[in-house]
């Protein structure tokens, strides 16, 4: 996928005594937080009540929900490619069979009921990459982050991309330099890589995305923290065990993951060497584990970013009556 250059340009109007502010993509469309204020008033009311019911139910789901933006967005863009199940009108493949995706991403059933009550409400009005970017922010700030107002007036894909899932999301095991292309090839940065990376002070890991670095001798990590990992995380087997990505705060999104990192402590590679392999990053996880509101703010602003990389706008793509499957 060629590189995105969707950096927002924040242009507000002054309607009704209303600020109305815009960002402006690069393909020529418009994402602006109060694109359903008349067309579907209550999506926004809709959307929270229902993630605040998984999250209660669930505390893991709101990682959950999170990863599936960030998955969305690195592969076509948020436009809900994700969402595609096999088969349909179009024969798609869908991405829920890639590496990244395959036994891990989940939460497709909370989109499922929050699509069902929408489309009760507001027939095809919402586009499911709306739904994940709010489903996203509600997530972190039902955990205890950072609030966003959400642009919106994504449309939904008419396909998905299987071999842009396996190559375009970072992986565990991914080199420092690897993970930074694949962010500048989003139009993300070396910051946003630092704040994006904060999201895992929520959520689970398997034990097969970072058993390399309990039994390698070229990684430096603090001991008794391996020794733990390796008692339910052995050598061979136990691959689908999960662990917390933050165990001293699991289910509170704030800066402990920097924390973390700083001791040695990071669940995954692609974690801990932010940490280790560049002075940049180091200075940034040593800010953020400084100052949590510093971390809230740029997490904020760097999820916006993201959520904007190449949206399908206008009469591009289609608004889904079903988020699995495309309009037939």
């Amino acid at each position: 996928m060629a590189p995105s250059s969707s950096m927002a340009i924040a242009m507000c109007f002054f309607m009704a005594l209303t600020p109305i502010c815009f960002s402006k993509i690069t393909n020529g469309g418009y994402l602006y937080p109060q694109f359903y204020d008349q067309s579907c008033p209550q999506a926004t009311n809709i959307v929270r009540s229902i993630i605040a019911q998984a999250v209660a139910q669930d505390t893991r789901m709101a990682a959950s929900l999170l990863r599936l933006h960030f998955h969305d967005c690195f592969v076509k863009g948020c436009d809900a490619s994700i969402l595609l199940d096999d088969g349909g009108s179009r024969n798609i493949i869908s991405e829920k069979g890639s590496g990244p995706n395959r036994n891990s991403v989940r939460g497709f059933e909370i989109i499922d009921e929050i699509k069902a009550a929408l489309e009760t409400v507001c027939p095809q009005t919402v586009s499911c990459a709306d739904i994940l970017a709010l489903a996203a922010r509600d997530s972190t700030v039902l955990s205890g982050g950072p609030s966003w107002e959400v642009p919106a007036g994504r449309r939904d894909s008419l396909g998905a991309s299987l071999r842009g899932s396996n190559h375009n999301i970072p992986a565990p095991n991914n080199t420092f330099q690897t993970i930074l292309t694949k962010f500048k090839l989003k139009g993300l940065d070396i910051i946003d890589l630092v704040a994006l990376s904060g999201s895992h002070t929520i959520g689970n890991a398997r034990c097969g995305s970072f058993k390399q670095r309990l039994y390698s001798n070229k990684e430096k990590n603090d001991r008794l923290f391996v020794a733990q990992l390796r008692a339910n995380c052995p050598q061979s087997g136990g691959d689908e065990n999960l662990f917390f990505l933050d165990n001293v705060t699991p289910t509170k999104f704030d800066n402990g993951y920097y924390k973390n990192l700083m001791e040695s402590k990071g669940m995954l590679s692609s974690d801990q060497i932010l940490f280790t392999e560049n002075e940049e990053t180091m200075k940034l996880v040593k800010e953020y584990a400084a100052d949590e509101d510093i971390f809230f703010m740029q997490f904020a602003k760097s999820m916006i970013k993201m959520g904007n990389i190449s949206p399908l706008t206008g009469f591009r793509g289609e608004i889904r009556k079903s988020c699995r499957n495309v309009n037939g």
